[in-house]
Formats: C-alpha cells, structure tokens, sequence
C-alpha cells in the first residue's frame, strides 16, 4: 500500500501530465473531511466535490469511484446501480477504499486512481467556476477547474448522478 506522500505526488503528476492549473491547499488533516474542511477554510459546500468508491455486491465484487458535489447526494440506488448493471451496491468501506485507491477517506480523489477502476462524474459539476476536490491525502485539498474531468482517462460524465439534499 502506498504511503500519503506518494499517492499525493502521483496524484500532482497525473494533473502536470494533464495541463491543469490547480491550487493545492495545505489544511489541517483534523478538517480533512467535508464540512469541516468547507466551514474551516471558507469553500461553499457546493464548490467541494466528493469521490467516493462504491462496489457492487452481487456476483464477483466490483467497484466504480463516483464524484458528485458535496451539496448533492449520490443517486446510488436508481443512477450507479443502473452503471453497474444492477447489481445490489453499497458505499466501499473504509478498508475496502483504502485498499483501492490507497487514500484515506478524506483525501479520497478521482486523480491516481487504478486504469481499470471506472469513475463517474456528475455532469453538474462542469457548471462551476471551480470545484475543490482531495489531493490523495488528508493534508491538502485541490482547487481546479471541473473541466479536468473532460480529460481524465476513464472519467465518464454522467447527469443526474447527484440529485439535490
């Protein structure tokens, strides 16, 4: 498994790679998670954007990262149910999350994640200015532009895969 310093440095790599501007903001591990990270540093819950793993439970285990809007929920039930061919799903658990990505939930990005592992974006977020999203750890955050999930290898677009609280 792969130490926090690593996965940040690969996930800073993929974006270089890229071409994507990005601020990468230092914050307080203890504040890494959403609202607290939102209400801490000043970020509009719906600027933040969560990535976060699902597995289908039904047959041999597979899973997807899906990122939404943190002021949106995840349509895990009718949407990501229907991506993976509707099989029973759930959120990963932490273990499982880790064990994947190699991120702590927290830090949890769709950036440096496995080729084959696919990731599903809300279409949603390419209407923001910006969106702030995980660095790969708990010690910084990455404020870029949403059109980075246009061109990020196996990103797909999906509408309506958040649904307003």
């Amino acid at each position: 498994m792969s130490e926090p310093a690593e996965i940040e440095s690969q996930v800073l790599a993929q974006l270089e790679r890229l071409g994507v501007h990005y601020e990468r903001i230092p914050i307080d591990p203890d504040f890494a998670d959403t609202a607290q990270f939102c209400e801490r540093y000043g970020v509009p819950v719906e600027n933040s954007a969560n990535t976060i793993l699902i597995a289908a439970k039904k047959g041999e285990p597979r899973f997807c990262a899906c990122v939404v809007a943190a002021d949106r929920k995840l349509d895990v039930n009718r949407v990501v149910r229907g991506l993976l061919g509707g099989a029973r799903v759930s959120f990963a658990a932490a273990d499982e999350t880790r064990a994947i990505s190699g991120m702590q939930i927290g830090g949890v990005t769709a950036l440096g994640l496995p080729k084959d592992l696919p990731i599903y974006v809300d279409a949603a977020l390419l209407a923001l200015e910006y969106v702030v999203i995980g660095d790969g750890g708990r010690s910084g955050k990455l404020k870029l532009s949403p059109r980075l999930f246009e061109r990020l290898p196996g990103a797909t677009l999906v509408p309506g895969l958040g649904i307003p609280r």
